[in-house]
Parts: C-alpha cells; sequence; structure tokens
C-alpha cells in the first residue's frame, strides 16, 4: 500500500510544492504541483547529534529514559538522535555506552531513532570545562587507548576532544581510525593547536564559541580554525543564549552550507517546567530559556529542541531549505548515513509536517 503527502515540500535546494509518494516506510516519488503551494511544510525530519536529555528524561538515567527521551523528541520533530553523555569517570561511561548498546535494538517505534551515542569528555581542558565537571576529566596522554576506549567504541559516533592535550593527536588517529566522528571542543587551543586536531582527523566542532578559545586578532583560538577551516563543520546552538544572533551571519557565510550542524545540547529539563536539574553530579538552574550551573553564570546545556533552533534560524533571515539541511542531512553526512535526512526517491519517510509559524503538526517516522 502507498500513501500520499501533500504540502510545501523542503526540498534540497528549495521549497515547492507539490505530493510524496510513500510505500513500505520510503518515498518512491515526488510530484511537483502547484496546487498544493497552501499545504504545510513538509521537511525531512531533524536529527540531533548532541542531546543530553529532554522532556524530563535523562540520556544517562537508563533504558526507562532513554524511551522517554525518544518519544519527547520525536514530538518535535526529531526522527533520529544520539544519546550525549557528559564527562563522568571512564567506568561511568562504560556502563553508558553498553546500557545504549543494549537498549537500540527494542527501542520504541513511537520515538525518534537512535543512531548511536554521543561521548562529550571526557578528554577535554580543564580550563574550559564550561558545565562538564572537572572531577571527571581526564589526559589522554600515556593511556592504553585500547584497553581504555575499547570497551567504548561500539555504537561511538562522536567524541569531543581538547586537541591541545597531550596526547590528543594519537588519541584522535585512534578515534578515527575506529570510525569515530572526533569533534573539537572544551578546549583553550591555539589556532596552530586546532589546526593540528583538523590535520589529524577531527570533523567537527563542539558548540561552536562556547567553552572554548575565540575569534582574538591578537591570538585566535579554536573557534577561529573552525570557521576558517572548510573541512570542519561546526555545531551551533541556536537558542539565542549560547551565541549572540549577531553572530549567527559570521558563521553562516564563514561555513559552506554543508557544514553547519544544528544541535539542541538539551538537558533533562528541556519541555518540561522544571526549575532545577543535575548535570553530571553539578546543579543546573533553570530561568526560562536559561540553564545555567547553580550560583554561576555557567551556560549548562539548553532547554530547546531542533523545531525551536530551525525556527530561530529561519527567523533570522536564513532560507528554510538551509536551515532545515542544518537539521537533518548534515548531522547525518558526519555520521555517514545516506538513507534519510533528504526528500527523494529512496529515502527514509522520516518527515515533518509544519504550519506556517514553522511549528510541529505532525511528524513520520518510515511513514508511520
Amino acid at each position: 500500500m502507498s500513501s500520499i503527502v501533500r504540502g510545501r515540500l523542503v526540498l534540497e535546494e528549495v521549497v515547492a510544492p507539490g505530493r510524496l509518494v510513500v510505500e513500505a516506510g520510503r518515498i518512491t516519488a515526488i510530484e511537483l504541483d502547484d496546487a498544493e503551494r497552501d499545504g504545510p511544510f513538509i521537511a525531512p525530519g531533524f536529527v540531533d547529534v548532541h542531546v543530553h536529555g529532554f522532556g524530563g528524561h535523562d540520556a544517562m538515567g537508563g533504558v526507562d529514559a532513554l524511551d522517554g527521551m525518544a518519544r519527547a523528541l520525536l514530538r518535535r520533530g526529531v526522527t533520529s538522535f544520539l544519546p550525549t553523555a557528559v564527562t563522568a569517570p571512564l567506568d561511568q561511561l562504560g556502563e553508558f555506552a553498553e546500557g545504549v548498546r543494549t537498549w537500540m535494538p527494542g527501542a520504541p517505534a513511537d520515538g525518534a531513532a537512535p543512531l548511536g551515542f554521543n561521548l562529550e569528555g571526557p578528554f577535554i581542558n580543564p580550563s574550559r570545562a564550561g558545565a562538564q565537571n572537572p572531577a571527571f576529566i581526564r589526559s589522554p596522554a600515556g593511556l592504553d587507548l585500547d584497553a581504555v576506549l575499547g570497551p567504548l567504541v561500539d555504537g561511538l559516533r562522536i567524541m569531543t576532544v581538547a586537541p591541545e592535550l597531550d596526547g590528543a593527536p594519537t588519541l584522535i588517529g585512534w578515534l578515527v581510525g575506529h570510525g569515530v566522528v572526533v569533534s573539537l571542543g572544551h578546549s583553550d587551543a591555539t589556532l596552530a593547536q586546532a589546526q593540528a586536531g583538523y590535520d589529524a582527523g577531527a570533523r567537527t566542532t563542539t558548540h561552536l564559541f562556547n567553552a572554548m578559545s575565540g575569534v582574538s586578532h591578537h591570538a585566535p583560538g579554536l573557534a577561529a580554525a573552525a570557521l576558517a577551516d572548510d573541512r570542519a563543520a561546526v555545531e551551533l546552538i541556536a537558542d539565542g543564549e549560547h551565541v549572540d544572533r549577531g553572530l549567527w551571519p559570521l558563521v553562516l557565510r564563514a561555513k559552506p552550507s554543508g557544514r553547519l550542524v544544528l544541535v539542541s545540547d538539551a538537558l533533562a529539563p528541556a519541555g518540561t517546567s522544571t526549575e532545577r536539574a543535575d548535570l553530571g553530579g553539578l546543579e543546573v538552574d533553570v530561568r526560562g530559556s536559561r540553564l545555567t550551573i547553580a550560583g554561576t553564570d555557567t551556560l549548562a546545556g539548553s532547554a530547546i529542541a531542533l523545531d525551536d533552533a530551525v525556527r530561530n534560524l529561519v527567523g533570522a533571515g536564513v532560507p528554510l531549505a538551509a536551515a532545515s539541511a542544518a537539521a537533518s542531512r548534515n548531522p547525518l553526512a558526519l555520521l555517514g548515513v545516506t538513507d534519510r535526512g533528504r526528500i527523494g526517491p529512496g529515502q527514509a519517510a522520516d518527515l515533518v509536517e509544519l504550519d506556517d509559524d514553522l511549528r510541529v503538526i505532525r511528524v513520520a517516522r518510515a511513514g508511520e
């Protein structure tokens, strides 16, 4: 049996009215037709590769929490995601990794599909810890990487590393050799150290501008290297709290269109009315859209989902096709996933239907 999805189709370069024919969970045909010009927007499902929790559920909280997180994310248009761990003791990260691996085959069909997991640390710079617990930060220098990371690597898709640490180039090479995408972040790297990290194989950048050396004209650091290197993708938390909206045009002009990756970096309180949370042993205050380490002004993740991020970018003048790609095709390209993230024949019918204000109306995962 086939079904028809009608509306304004968010294609790779343009938005065009038409219909999608869906069979067995995949798009089989696109039929452009101006008669559908008043329909909802139909975009590829969003993909969040850096999200610590949502809807009151923490990614490190076990199977029930992962179930709840996946279901809450799907209702915001996120059809695939990477549960993301904060910096923690290595044995706890091992438990997280094994827990996600065990959970994935039975992950709920009415939730966002897991694509593996993301580790934000522990091999980061204590001077740029941000909201990561400094008690659990480790140096990679002299480690037996096979012994330490071997138990973690199955299912590990992205890992944050500070490139200036002793042993970081070896660590980056080991991770890349095992198929892991290395993201430079939580770093006080000089421009040269950051460039060396990308040269060693790092491919993306953890929450651009946040918890990293910046773009000083006398002492450029990781943010400058990330913006200048066309090989490097950059994560952007488009909530207006983590990066001033006035800087978004600079990012968009500096990066090739396929290198901008929207992430939420959301914590468990996102999507709830909770006012206090825990992040890797640190207390977090929730004040509207601003989450901070209790008693400080240090940002600690966000309260948004990717539908908010897309809406915010479009509100800042970014074309919907480009904003949509940054929340779907681009993060998937990092992971080498090609069977979803675009509206085209053969693609999984992971779709999000949006109204004129770009708010989620309905979501389809594999056509359902």
